[in-house]
Parts: C-alpha cells; sequence; structure tokens
C-alpha cells in the first residue's frame, strides 16, 4: 500500500520579497514544520568559504555539497531552526548580504541544485510543511498541496532590508541594495537550471504596501479555499 504523502504549501519569490517570515507565520498557524531552503544554498556558500572552494567551481562544489555537515535545530514548531554548520552555530552568519549573493552564485549551478534536492525534499514531514525559497513550487516540490508566488518591486525590497541592516547597525547604501537586488534577480530568473519563475498553478500574491500577517492571511485564506485544513482564521 502506497504512503500517502504529507502536505506541503511552497512560498517562492525573489530575495526581500518577505517569503521567509510569511512562511514561518503560516507554519506556525498551522504547526507544520518550516523549510528554508535558501538558508542550505547560504550555509554551502559559506562552507565553501570556509575551506577555500571557488564560487566557481562547480565539481568541487558538488561534493561540498554532496557532504555537507549541516543540521537543523528548530526550538520550536514552525520557528526559525538554529543552522549548525560543522558544529558551529551559523545561523547569523549566513544572514550577511555577502553570503546571500553567493549563495545565488552557486546555486545557479545545476550540480549543486541536483545534490541538494534530497535534502529538501527529507523535510517533507507529518503533519505538513510550509516550504520557502525559488523554485520549491516548480522543482522541490511541483506536487506541493498549494503554492504561492510572492512578488514585490525592487524598490520596495531594498527599503525593507535597508531597515532591517539599520535596525542591526549596518550602515548600508539604499541604491546599492537596489541595484544588487535586481543583479540577483536577473541571475535567479536567467540561470540554466530552475529558474527564479512561478509555478502554472501558482498564487500570485502582491506584497507592496502589505504586513506579514496581512501576507500571511491571504495564504491562509488560500489553505481554507482549497480545503487543506479546517482552519478558522484570526
Amino acid at each position: 500500500m502506497k504512503q500517502k504523502k504529507q502536505p506541503v504549501i511552497t512560498v517562492d519569490g525573489a530575495s526581500g520579497t518577505g517569503k521567509g517570515v510569511v512562511s514561518q507565520s503560516v507554519a506556525k498557524k498551522l504547526g507544520w514544520k518550516l523549510l528554508d531552503s535558501g538558508a542550505l544554498y547560504r550555509v554551502l556558500a559559506l562552507a565553501a568559504q570556509k575551506h577555500g572552494v571557488p564560487l566557481e567551481n562547480e565539481q568541487a562544489l558538488q561534493v561540498l555539497a554532496e557532504n555537507l555537515d549541516v543540521q537543523f535545530v528548530a526550538l520550536e514548531t514552525g520557528a526559525f531552526p538554529r543552522i549548525v554548520l560543522e558544529g558551529q552555530d551559523v545561523t547569523e552568519t549566513i544572514r550577511t548580504e555577502k553570503m546571500g549573493n553567493a549563495a545565488s552564485k552557486v546555486g545557479a549551478l545545476p550540480s549543486v541544485r541536483k545534490a541538494l534536492l534530497s535534502r529538501q525534499r527529507a523535510f517533507r514531514e507529518p503533519p505538513g510543511l510550509v516550504a520557502d525559497g525559488r523554485d520549491m513550487g516548480t522543482v522541490v516540490f511541483p506536487d506541493a498541496d498549494l503554492k504561492i508566488f510572492l512578488i514585490a518591486s525592487p524598490e520596495e525590497r531594498a527599503e525593507r532590508r535597508y531597515n532591517q541592516l539599520k535596525e542591526k547597525g549596518i550602515n548600508v547604501n539604499l541604491n546599492n541594495l537596489v541595484d544588487e537586488l535586481r543583479e540577483r534577480d536577473k541571475r535567479d530568473q536567467e540561470r540554466s537550471v530552475a529558474p527564479l519563475k512561478p509555478a502554472t498553478d501558482a498564487l500570485l500574491v502582491e506584497t507592496d504596501h502589505l504586513t506579514i500577517e496581512q501576507v500571511a492571511a491571504k495564504i491562509m485564506e488560500a489553505v481554507r479555499d482549497k480545503g487543506m485544513l479546517d482552519v478558522t482564521l484570526s
């Protein structure tokens, strides 16, 4: 008898669309597992830096990806897990702009994406999974029960990131952030494997001028409309 697959909600979108915090909010509301797929690519980029592997060396990066010593330690349901690389907590380290750009570069390599595919699919556990990334609904979980694709302008996304960094006491240039986001979008959209694009059956959600809770509420409404769960919206 074939075992029934656990339900999955995918939340895809470009960098800065809010998919991470939105996914966390939805996972908490549902009591489901959470996958931050971008963290895997950031961890790989950090491991490459740590071991002196050039980001252009696809073969070496593939080997590194296949043997990546990483653990995700969830302190509570739906919360962003702590990320441990080779015994060291790197949760904050991988969130820098430098690691984000490096992750975009390694994520464009076909053999690297293939090497990390099974690791991502292994997160599909009871009672269900909310997975955020760039190709969750198109490649990793094409059979997902609900697919969401978040959209926001580069200017809006850069301003969000600018405010986040300023709160942490990090001085950045807003115009530079816009340029970096445009460059990352172009690289993600034009890569040969798993390019950033909505699945044909994805629900598109425009997030400009919406709060995290408003976006999460839209997704929860879609969950209810799909009849996936008897969810009472707050």
